[in-house]
Order: structure tokens, then C-alpha cells, then sequence
């Protein structure tokens, strides 16, 4: 007999077929689905899984771009206790084959963007692969694809929609792997609990203030922990699910009016993109409709959250800090609070002579501790435990990558996030840069995100990334490569009059009026024309763009 009292993603269902039973969960499109309808296709998806043969522990991998589908398949998995890989879409075939050979999958299942996948695996590539799923398609394109593989109307026909009555797990509880770049390249798959993503939604739905009437605008891939996290938390409170295949600004926009969101998730690089359009397609109209903006996978410049404060005026803005092996958000910050006449959290924090940034305090259910180096007395590892943290990486018995054992506590395992940081006098967790990114500059640790959180600041930058260049005398020599804002013109020469010109020597004086140490101001300055190389999760590829300075400029030597 099942065991109730264990956390299951899918005791959300109970609260969606009876509270919101006739109400609008899921909106794809043309197409709306109360929570009644909902809950049926999940159960009915069930029902024809376990038919079709899908077991207790069994991987499905999914590749498809968001869709009220994708989540209807998600919880499916997981309520015949079936663990979830979603593939990403972006992948290369070749990528897209190396995560499911590490995870085993039994099933593939595909929408019409990823199809291909499900036709150049058929020969035996995956010898887990017993069954391939196209999710949906109504093209007239892929008709011969419908012909050969099994369709999600195919599972469900001949099912009689099951009674809400038992939940099955897998053996150690997981239910989803994300897949995370590992150091050789090679995808590795943390392997995530349903205690984690409760644990984790409730912490949104506590911080965000989530609730049953809100409308969420997925705006984040159902691929990454961000957006299958988030997902969790509007999935409990029993909100409204707007999905869109895709981001794309404009069209996010146009849906926020349509539709009344009330909030969404973003990435800088989203904001971005939702302010330039809206300047350029809406002269910058106001949205009063949006109340909450969660922003991750890096901080909002101040430059960027007061062009967001404009066109969401309503909106409470909050940043979170977190990594996919601890199921997303570690620490929460408020940025922007429309209900306060003169709210100053942010900008004082970030104008005080601290290194890094501030990413606020740790969730409640959240345990972060800083292991100081042996060289600091308030700087180190960021480390965390508790429920909220992964099970291990797939394929390994425990969690032993990224694993430290403070000896304060003897034998108690804490997962190291990589980063590096210190905790201020109010509580607030500072980032300092990455343990595996700091360059070496004559002896000199320097962390490249306290740098560029010092550039960005300039109100002529809007980017920036720090590398470390190899350097015969210093060992490693601090370039930055900035981005400007419109209207700025780079001309180094140090006494050219003009409030939009910057040069090399008037950043290096920005640098030093922040009060950054000497030995950590760039020595060179890189102007990048087009957008910095980003991962599928957002962040900056920082080998790419040494790989491109290195590759332009084949000498480069410090002046001091």
C-alpha cells in the first residue's frame, strides 16, 4: 500500500480537480483546460503507461519546447513512479544521445521540433530505448511520423480515466533528472527527489507570495530546473499555467496583456530583450497587471531594474541566487517593492564598499554555510544542506561530486556550490566569483564577477566579462571585455572631451572611485560588439570569450 505521508509531486492533483475544478489551469494556444480536464489527462496518461509496460524507476526523456503536454507528462511520469530526463532542445543530436546513454531512457518522447531525434535513434543508438512517443503533432508534415510512432492520444484511447487513489516512487524517490555541463563537456544528470521540489515550491510560494489566482507566464524552458521548479509552485498553489513554446519578447508581451499575467520568472538576458521591445513596439507602455518578477541565473543591473520598475510598475521585482544540484534557489532578495513609498534594499547594499554582490538571505528551509579560507577571515566556499539538495548525479551510488564534510560537524555532508562568498553583518550572502574561475594575478586571487559587478555599475557599460589572459610576468593578466550602451563611443584617448565617450582609463578610474583593490583592476579592455556567448541556461560562456581574445590579439602583455 502506498505511503501517503511520503512527499510526492503529485498530491498537487487532489487540489486542482477539486478547488479548481472549473477553473481555467492551462492555457496552450486556442486551447484551455479546467483543472477537471487537466487532472483526467494526467490520469488517463497514467493509466496508459503502466499498460503500455513503464515501471517503477523507468526514465523518460522528454525533448519538446513548453506545452500544457510537457506538464501533463511530467506528472504523468511521476505518478506511476517513472523519473523524468528532459532533453534540451537545442542540443545537437550528438548531445541529445550522450544524456540518454548515461541515463538509460526506455521511452523517448518528442514534438514536432525534436521529432528527428525520435527517427535517428530507432537503430539500436540507445539500447535502453523501447518506446518512442511523438507528444503532438497536427502538421500535415509529419503524418508519416504519426504512422510510426505511438502518439499521447494513442496512450489515453481505450482508458477509463482512473480514480485519484495511489502514487507509486521510485526506489530512492527520485523523479527528475537535469541534465548540467559537467567539467569534460559531457552532460551529467542531477538526480532530483520529490522532496526537493516541495521543498523548493513552498519556499517560492512563501518568498514570491504565490497564490490561486495568480496567472504564470512560463517564460523559462521546462528543461531547466528554473523553469520545472517554478512550475511546482504554481502547480500547489493551483494558479493559472500560460505557456508559450518558446521565449520570445515580443510575443510575451503581447500575451501578458491577453491574458492578464499577474507574474513571471526572467534571466537578465530576458529583461533585457522585454525592455528593448517594449520600447521600441510599445514607446514604452506600462504593464500595472504584472505583481511579481523572480529574476535568476544572474543579477539585474541597476541600469536594467530601473527600466523594469518603469514598465512594471506594480510588480514586486525579487532576484534569486541557486545551481541546479540544489533543485534552484538557495537565497532570495527583494529588489523593488511598489506597496513601499521608499524602498531601499538594493541599492545601498550594492553601493557599499563590499566585494561581489548580494544575492539576500537564505530561504527558510535553507542551511548555507561560508568555509572560510585559510588565507580569510570572512571569505569562502558557499556551501548548503538540507532537503532542497540533490540526491547525487545519476549513475553514482551518493552524492559524492561536490560534496564537502565540515569538521564542525563531523561526518555531515554539505554541497559545495562552487562559488565563493561572505556573509555580511545583516545576514546577506555576497557572491565573489566561482572557486574553479578565480584568476591568479602575481600572486593575487581575483574573482571575475566582483570585477564586472564594478563595470556594470558605469552607466556606459552594459556588460561585462573578466578573463584572465596568460602574462609572463604576472602569470595571468585581468582583461575585460564591455559592451556599451547606445549612444556611447569608445575613444581611448585619456583627455577627449564628451559625457559618452569612455576609454580605458576612465573605467579603470570608475574601478578605483568603487574602491576595487589595484591588483584587480583590468590591465586591458576588450569592446565586444555583439552579444557575449551564453549557455542554453543563460550564462556566459567565459572559455568562449577568451578563446575569441586570445584568438584576435596573439600577444598580450601587462605595462606594469
Amino acid at each position: 500500500m502506498a505511503n501517503h505521508s511520503r512527499p510526492h509531486i503529485c498530491q498537487c492533483l487532489t487540489r486542482l480537480a477539486s478547488v479548481k475544478r472549473n477553473a481555467v489551469v492551462t492555457v496552450y494556444g486556442n486551447r484551455k483546460r479546467t483543472g477537471r480536464e487537466f487532472v483526467d489527462g494526467v490520469l488517463s496518461l497514467a493509466a496508459g503507461l503502466i499498460r503500455l509496460g513503464l515501471r517503477n524507476g523507468n526514465v523518460v526523456s522528454i525533448a519538446a519546447f513548453n506545452s500544457d503536454l510537457f506538464l501533463e507528462w511530467l506528472l504523468a511520469v511521476a505518478l506511476v513512479g517513472g523519473v523524468v530526463a528532459p532533453l534540451n532542445y537545442r542540443w545537437s543530436l550528438k548531445e541529445a544521445k550522450m544524456a540518454m546513454l548515461l541515463v538509460e531512457p526506455v521511452l523517448l518522447v518528442t514534438d514536432e521540433t525534436c521529432v528527428s531525434w525520435c527517427i535517428d535513434v530507432q537503430n539500436g543508438d540507445i539500447p535502453s530505448l523501447k518506446w518512442r512517443v511523438l507528444m503532438e503533432s497536427t502538421s500535415t508534415d509529419f503524418a508519416n511520423e504519426r504512422n510510426q510512432f505511438l502518439t499521447t492520444e494513442m496512450l489515453k484511447q481505450r482508458t477509463l480515466v482512473p480514480s485519484l487513489a495511489t502514487y507509486a516512487w521510485a526506489s530512492d524517490d527520485a523523479v527528475v533528472i537535469c541534465f548540467t555541463s559537467g567539467t569534460t563537456g559531457r552532460p551529467k544528470g542531477v538526480t532530483i527527489s520529490h522532496l526537493a521540489f516541495i521543498t523548493q515550491s513552498l519556499a517560492k510560494i512563501a518568498i514570491a507570495g504565490y497564490g490561486e489566482d495568480d496567472v504564470y507566464l512560463h517564460t523559462s524552458p521546462l528543461v531547466h530546473i528554473g523553469g520545472l521548479s517554478s512550475a511546482m509552485a504554481m502547480l500547489m498553489v493551483g494558479a493559472c499555467h500560460v505557456l508559450l513554446p518558446k521565449f520570445d519578447a515580443k510575443t510575451a508581451l503581447q500575451v501578458m496583456e491577453q491574458n492578464h499575467i499577474t507574474c513571471f520568472i526572467t534571466v537578465p538576458a530576458m529583461m533585457a530583450d522585454l525592455i528593448r521591445v517594449n520600447r521600441t513596439t510599445k514607446n514604452g507602455a506600462e504593464n500595472r497587471g504584472v505583481r511579481k518578477i523572480l529574476n535568476g541565473g544572474g543579477s539585474l543591473s541597476s541600469e536594467l531594474l530601473k527600466e523594469a520598475v518603469n514598465i512594471f510598475p506594480c510588480a514586486r521585482i525579487l532576484s534569486a541566487y541557486g545551481m541546479t544540484e540544489a533543485c534552484s534557489s538557495l537565497t532570495f532578495m527583494t529588489l523593488h517593492d511598489p506597496t513601499q513609498e521608499s524602498f531601499k534594499v538594493t541599492y545601498p547594499l550594492l553601493n557599499q564598499p563590499k566585494q561581489g554582490t548580494c544575492v539576500g538571505k537564505p530561504a527558510p528551509h535553507i542551511e548555507l554555510m561560508v568555509k572560510l579560507d585559510e588565507d580569510s577571515s570572512r571569505v569562502g566556499k558557499i556551501l548548503t544542506r538540507g532537503p532542497h539538495t540533490m540526491l547525487r548525479y545519476w549513475g553514482h551510488q551518493v552524492a559524492q561530486e561536490n560534496v564537502e564534510t565540515s569538521e564542525s560537524r563531523s561526518n555531515e555532508a554539505w554541497l559545495d556550490t562552487g562559488d565563493i562568498g561572505a556573509f555580511d553583518e545583516f545576514g546577506n550572502l555576497w557572491l565573489i566569483g566561482r572557486s574553479n574561475g578565480r584568476i591568479k594575478t602575481g600572486g593575487e586571487n581575483v574573482y571575475p564577477e566582483e570585477v564586472e559587478a564594478v563595470l556594470v555599475e558605469h552607466p556606459g557599460i552594459v556588460s561585462a566579462v573578466v578573463i584572465g589572459v596568460i602574462d609572463t610576468r604576472l602569470g595571468e593578466m585581468v582583461v575585460a571585455c564591455v559592451r556599451l550602451q547606445e549612444k556611447w563611443i569608445w575613444s581611448d584617448v585619456e583627455n577627449r572631451k564628451g559625457s559618452f565617450q569612455l576609454s580605458s582609463e576612465t573605467l579603470k578610474h570608475h574601478c578605483r572611485t568603487q574602491n576595487l583593490t589595484g591588483f584587480k583592476i583590468p590591465k586591458r579592455f576588450v569592446r565586444w560588439e555583439k552579444q557575449f556567448p551564453l549557455t542554453t541556461t543563460g550564462k556566459v560562456k567565459r572559455d568562449e570569450v577568451r578563446r575569441q581574445v586570445l584568438s584576435h590579439f596573439q600577444i598580450m602583455t601587462s605595462s606594469l
